[in-house]
């Protein structure tokens, strides 16, 4: 969709095999407090506070043109405000139609969520996401 990843701001070296992203940023080098630039892949720390922090640090990068594009990974907690501070923004949404299997890279394991998940895009490059992410559930736009 986004053309590759130049940014993974809450990652690890086991997760950026995965993601293959140009830089990352891990708990150790602190993604909320370095700058975001470029395609954003975000699957934040859940939670809270992080998931507010991370939300709203998304939000000013968007806001504030820093980044192009990005697509954000996190539980489908619409009624959150976390997700409000995501979503006035966004351009796109998946909500996947199973639940996503996590690695765990401190145990070397995986893990299903507790509860479902939505994908949310950012950028001009709508139909390319709608597309791509519609074979994993459900896409829904924002109404304008």
């Amino acid at each position: 969709v986004m053309g590759g990843i130049d940014l993974d701001p809450a990652s690890c070296e086991v997760a950026n095999e995965t993601v293959e992203a140009s830089n990352i940023y891990t708990a150790e080098t602190d993604g909320l407090n370095n700058p975001w630039f470029g395609r954003v892949w975000l699957n934040p720390p859940y939670s809270q506070p992080e998931m507010t922090n991370f939300a709203e640090r998304l939000s000013l990068a968007v806001e504030s043109n820093e980044i192009e594009q990005a697509i954000v990974l996190t539980n489908n907690a619409t009624e959150t405000g976390w997700f409000g501070t995501i979503s006035k923004n966004a351009t796109g949404y998946c909500f996947p139609r199973k639940r996503i299997r996590f690695n765990t890279p401190a145990t070397n394991d995986t893990a299903t969520g507790l509860q479902g998940q939505c994908f949310t895009y950012f950028g001009n490059n709508v139909a390319a996401f709608a597309e791509e992410f519609s074979r994993y559930g459900k896409i829904l736009l924002p109404y304008e």
